[in-house]
């Protein structure tokens, strides 16, 4: 009897294997496959020229001053006017809340969708005190070595100036659009885009404006963020996260600390520290859905054997897989609202108790889960009635997903295979603010992308230290736009 059970339970495994090896083999590859594209030839040298001007303009990101900051942006957008004049005499361009530039290029059939492609203008602010740290000074602009050095050059002057230099060299080829092209270039993208991209969306929305989709920046061509991908993946995100910071505070009679409460958690910093443990081993559930799930599903077919098989059996190994995500950052914050604890305050005295301690927690939202639902996670986690929860600022929701088969996607796909024809395509989500979500209500779709290659050592100067790009990302950006506008746009007639 227990010899027959045990060959039952084999046969049974065998069967369950021999299941998951055949769902894993029929999953075949969802690339895209495009024939070969000769490069596009580019003036890199002209174009690194091009951006280490407009860096060398330090518009700062920030409420505009009588200071300077103004001057600055003046001098970059003088800057684009004599560097482009083609696409400013072709192009329309209108100034929107102050220092953001609105440039619409007419197509030939006024039937046809407007596509709009995103930049901006402003660039965070140096660090004070790390100036020194830079090998070449950031507002430099400086050109050497292959890259274009300082402030800008990656986030995101360089996406400004390849769109206009694409622009550019399809005008002096005779190209004409038989869809409206728009160029958006924000000037207060780093600090939320109310009076720039945000101003822009409601412009075209009083004027009846309904874009096909919009492409801003967001996602990159990269490698190493997904172990077992060896290819550079090119990630299109479909949706970006939105963004809500609580204040935790925790109250009770100041004292002595000479005599502290014998009761366990029983002091602010106390029952502070008690709550924020809670949350911190309790995040908020998360798990292969949405964005995540059409991302892992796309990436899946390219995986070693190992590592396929469980991606591509979900339906019986998802808490295995999930467990494992979520173990890396990269991949955790992907799954879930992540839970970031980033600022603590109490206390001003060596030996007193203080009477009240706070901490700052931010989250960042995922699509579907809303901030009221989070608030009452916290709540729900927490469960002490004496630690206060307030929002620091109204929430931002995330944005809506945008759909990875819709005819513009698939456009996005197909420009990605032929620039970058090594790398995989899928779909993204992207974890930061983007002023592309000011455009949800006058676009069909909105994709997050930005063309450029990024290696290892590129990550960390995002907002950092030593920001530069090589010359020969430019010149890929470049060809980017040029053949998406071409394709995009369609030749007028």
């Amino acid at each position: 009897m227990i010899k027959r059970l045990l060959l039952g339970l084999l046969a049974l495994l065998l069967l369950l294997v021999a299941a998951l090896t055949i769902n894993t083999l029929r999953q075949g590859s969802k690339q895209l496959q495009v024939p070969a594209l000769a490069p596009l030839a580019v003036d890199g040298a002209a174009v690194a020229d091009s951006l280490a001007v407009a860096v060398r303009a330090r518009s700062v990101t920030g409420l505009l001053d009588p200071r300077g900051v103004v001057a600055e942006y003046d001098a970059l957008q003088t800057h684009l006017q004599a560097r482009y004049p083609q696409a400013h005499a072709a192009l329309e361009l209108e100034r929107v809340g102050g220092q953001s530039l609105l440039y619409t290029w007419r197509g030939s059939d006024p039937r046809a969708k407007p596509i709009a492609l995103l930049a901006h203008q402003d660039v965070v602010p140096v660090a004070p005190g790390t100036e020194s740290l830079w090998r070449k000074p950031p507002f430099s602009g400086l050109i050497e070595d292959g890259f274009v050095w300082g402030r800008g050059t990656l986030d995101n002057k360089s996406n400004l100036i390849a769109q206009l230099e694409a622009v550019e060299m399809l005008i002096k080829s005779g190209f004409k659009p038989r869809r409206t092209v728009y160029l958006v270039f924000g000037h207060d993208e780093e600090v939320g885009g109310r009076e720039g991209a945000l101003a822009v969306a409601g412009l075209l929305k009083q004027r009846g404006v309904q874009l096909d989709f919009v492409l801003d920046e967001g996602m990159i061509v990269t490698q190493g963020i997904l172990p077992g991908v060896k290819a550079p993946l090119a990630l299109i995100g479909l949706a970006e996260k939105g963004g809500m910071s609580l204040r935790l505070t925790a109250k009770t009679a100041p004292g002595h600390s000479a005599m502290p409460p014998t009761a366990v958690g029983a002091s602010a910093i106390g029952m502070l520290a008690g709550a924020l443990t809670r949350l911190d081993q309790h995040p908020v559930p998360g798990g292969i859905r949405g964005v995540a799930g059409e991302m892992f599903a796309a990436v899946a077919p390219e995986l070693p054997f190992a590592q396929r098989l469980p991606m591509s059996n979900l339906w019986l190994l998802r808490p295995v897989v999930e467990g494992l995500l979520s173990q890396g950052a990269a991949t955790n914050a992907m799954l879930r609202t992540t839970t970031a604890m980033t600022v603590l305050n109490a206390g001003n005295k060596e030996n007193v108790l203080p009477g009240q301690a706070e901490a700052v927690v931010n989250f960042r939202l995922l699509p579907g889960d809303s901030s009221a639902a989070v608030i009452a996670h916290v709540r729900q986690v927490i469960n002490d009635d004496r630690i206060t929860i307030k929002p620091l600022s109204p929430p931002a929701e995330a944005s809506r997903i945008s759909s990875a088969s819709a005819p513009a996607y698939q456009l996005v796909e197909r420009t990605v295979r032929e620039v970058f024809p090594d790398a995989l395509v899928a779909p993204g989500l992207v974890i930061v603010g983007t002023d592309s979500r000011h455009f949800e209500a006058v676009a069909d779709q909105v994709y997050r992308f930005m063309p450029i290659r990024f290696t290892p050592d590129d990550l960390p100067r995002l907002h950092g230290t030593d920001e530069r790009i090589a010359i020969t990302q430019l010149v890929d950006m470049v060809r980017f736009y040029h053949r998406l506008l071409a394709q995009g746009a369609g030749a007028g007639r």
